[in-house]
C-alpha cells in the first residue's frame, strides 16, 4: 500500500501565521459585549430536582409511609392530635404549677445615675459643672449607657462631690437632694416619656423647658407672656416636637411636691399639699367657715328665745 501524504499538516507548516490586529478602541461601543444586570437576583432559583416529591401517605407499603402512615400502631398520636397540656386525663400541669405573680403594666424602670460618678466624669472633663446637666449631656458623655423610662439621680459616693452642680433628672433620692444643696448645687425632676427620650437623643426636642416650666421660669405680667410666646415661637422653629408635660395623676403630684424638687412645685399653693385627691389638714374652704359662722350667730340668738 502506497504511503499516504501528510497534505494538510504540510500545508499548515508552510501557511503563515496571521499577524494579530488589534480593533480600533472606537469600535469597541459598537461591539455586542455580554452583560448581566442586577436584574438576575430576582431569577435565582433552584433546580427542579433539587427537592424530592411531596411524600404520599397511606398509598401502599412500597412507600414505607402506607399502611400507617407514619404514625405507628397505638395510642393517643396515632388516632387524632394531643390539645395542648394534655397529661393523660390527670390534673394539668398548668393546674397544678401555676405562674405566680403578674406583670405590672404601669411600672416604670429607671437609668440609675450616681454622685461618685458624676463627679468622676467631672474630673476628666467629660461633663461641664458651668452648664446644667441633662439627660442629654448624660448620654453624650457616656456616663450613662441606655436610657430606659428615665434617670434616678442616687447617692452612692456623696462624700466625693466636691462641685456645686445643677442637674435635670426624672426623680432623685433625698440624700443625693441634701448632698448637692448643701455644696449650693440644684436639682430639678421633671417629667419624661420613652418618645420624648428618644426625641431629646435626636436633638429633635428641647431636654429642659416645656410649656409649663417656660410660664414658671417667665416673669408676671404681659411683659412674661409675650416673652414666653416669643420663645415658644423660637423653639418651633429650632426643635420639631415639644416636650410633654404630665397628664396622669401619680405623674402630677410626684413632680407637683416640693420634697421631690419638682419642676410643677410653682402650682402647689402655700400651706396646700401636692395631692390632687386628699385636702390638706387644717385648711377649710372659705365658703364653709362663713356658713359655720353664720350657724354660731343663729344659734346665738336663739338663746333669748323661751321657746
Amino acid at each position: 500500500m502506497p504511503p499516504r501524504l501528510q497534505l494538510l499538516s504540510r500545508a499548515a507548516c508552510v501557511a503563515p501565521a496571521s499577524p494579530y490586529q488589534p480593533i480600533a478602541p472606537f469600535l469597541y461601543p459598537v461591539l455586542h459585549q455580554q452583560q448581566r444586570s442586577a436584574s438576575i437576583l430576582s431569577s435565582l432559583c433552584d433546580v427542579k430536582a433539587a427537592y424530592g416529591h411531596r411524600i404520599r401517605r397511606g398509598r401502599g407499603p412500597s412507600s414505607g409511609k402506607g399502611k400507617t402512615s407514619g404514625r405507628g400502631m397505638n395510642g393517643q398520636k396515632q388516632h387524632g392530635k394531643v390539645p395542648w397540656g394534655m397529661n393523660g386525663g390527670q390534673t394539668k400541669d398548668e393546674v397544678i404549677n401555676p405562674e405566680k405573680g403578674f406583670v405590672n403594666n404601669f411600672s416604670v424602670e429607671m437609668s440609675p445615675v450616681n454622685l461618685d460618678r458624676i463627679q468622676y466624669w467631672i474630673n476628666q472633663g467629660r461633663l461641664d459643672p458651668s452648664k446644667p446637666i441633662t439627660l442629654r449631656h448624660l448620654h453624650d458623655s457616656r456616663c450613662i449607657h441606655g436610657i430606659k423610662d428615665g434617670i434616678k439621680l442616687l447617692a452612692r459616693g456623696k462624700e466625693e462631690l466636691k462641685t456645686p452642680i445643677n442637674i435635670v433628672v426624672s426623680r432623685a433620692s433625698a440624700d443625693a437632694i441634701a448632698a448637692i444643696e448643701k455644696l449650693g448645687g440644684t436639682v430639678t425632676t421633671r417629667f419624661y416619656t420613652k418618645p420624648s427620650i428618644g426625641r431629646i437623643l435626636r436633638s429633635e426636642t428641647d431636654d429642659m423647658h416645656s410649656l409649663q416650666s417656660r410660664i414658671q421660669m417667665a416673669p408676671a405680667g404681659m411683659e412674661g407672656a409675650e416673652a414666653v410666646a416669643q420663645t415658644i415661637s423660637d423653639d418651633r422653629k429650632r426643635y420639631r416636637y415639644r416636650l410633654p408635660d404630665p397628664t396622669s395623676r401619680k405623674d402630677l403630684e410626684y413632680y407637683r411636691d416640693e420634697a421631690h424638687r419638682g419642676y410643677l412645685s410653682h402650682l402647689v399653693e402655700a400651706g396646700h399639699g401636692p395631692s390632687l385627691f386628699f385636702k390638706t389638714p387644717g385648711i377649710v374652704p372659705p365658703g364653709r367657715r362663713r356658713a359655720s359662722a353664720k350657724g354660731k350667730g343663729v344659734a346665738a340668738k336663739g338663746e333669748n328665745r323661751i321657746w
